[in-house]
């Protein structure tokens, strides 16, 4: 068995690892980078190194992030990281055994995530502001978000050199940098089309020459700055529900079936590895059909 010599090379070398060998985003190895360094913090405290880490030390790291107040679907994404860091340190011969195996994951309840009515969507588009400069490209950020159900971190990576606009489609990279296309619809081409005319008379910053949507400065747009856009229409709008940008791809899936799409072809779209991620949306027609009868039942108005 290796002697681990640096824990700070330990962690370069794991992250090395999940970005050539796994093939992970940039997102997901920044979080499971920080996960293996918050375990790391937690095992310096109590002058023990990862080695050192037994199941009965990670099942007290585990509690003492529940004791933190962190939610259980936060503590689940945190194990998920520690279980590969300890994947990656048992292949590379510094443990013999892995302590991970016998660790159970926090039990939490599925939430059906908030979907937005077709209502409530135009009510957003018509709170957009006509004499702003950037309406245009916000215009076309929530018909796309909407039209495609791309995730904000696969809208703010668009590029131009991967939008037909003549055929419709754009070449998404999504989770695991894994690509798929993605059909337009009629309006969010029409959108782009007329932002690409506008964006054309940017500064456009070195490098963001082929990024699709662009901030004020000529840069790329983060994934906050479209989460502000969103929320603030949906502000304006007067709508109360929590809404983001995920809730407009949660729109998307669950319109999709509600007009009749086979869950397959949504999850392609949606780019969800397994159907069981999608299969959430039958919960949320089911859920819908019961307001339905409900509704509109007469012995249940009654």
């Amino acid at each position: 068995m290796r002697a681990i010599q640096s824990t700070t090379l330990v962690i370069r070398d794991f992250c090395n690892y999940l970005q050539l060998e796994r093939g992970l985003s940039l997102n997901t190895l920044e979080s499971y980078g920080r996960d293996a360094r918050l375990l790391v913090d937690y095992l310096d405290n109590r002058h023990l190194k990862l080695n050192d880490a037994d199941t009965e030390t990670l099942h007290t790291f585990l509690c003492t992030l529940r004791d933190m107040g962190i939610a259980p679907r936060s503590q689940a994404r945190i194990l998920s990281g520690i279980r590969s860091l300890f994947r990656f340190i048992r292949i590379e011969g510094y443990i013999d055994t892995d302590p991970c195996e016998l660790l159970e994951a926090p039990q939490f309840g599925k939430h059906l995530p908030e979907v937005l009515s077709l209502e409530e969507i135009d009510s957003m588009i018509k709170a957009l502001d006509p004499d702003k400069a950037e309406t245009p490209r916000n215009h076309a950020i929530i018909e796309t978000l909407y039209g495609s159900g791309v995730r904000v971190s696969e809208l703010t990576d668009l590029r131009i050199s991967q939008t037909d606009l003549e055929e419709g489609y754009i070449l998404v990279t999504g989770k695991g940098n894994k690509q798929r296309l993605v059909p337009l619809s009629p309006e969010s081409i029409y959108l782009i089309k007329d932002y690409l005319e506008i964006r054309a008379q940017q500064n456009i910053k070195p490098g963001c020459a082929d990024i699709l949507f662009l901030n004020r400065r000529g840069g790329k747009m983060t994934r906050v700055m479209v989460f502000y856009v969103v929320k603030d229409l949906a502000d304006k709008a007067g709508i109360t529900k929590k809404v983001s940008p995920h809730t407009l791809r949660h729109s998307f899936a669950t319109h999709l079936l509600e007009g009749g799409a086979n869950l397959r072809a949504i999850q392609e779209m949606l780019g969800h590895e397994s159907i069981s991620t999608t299969e959430i949306y039958l919960h949320l027609d089911k859920t819908r059909l019961r307001q339905e009868l409900l509704e509109h039942h007469p012995l249940y108005k009654r």
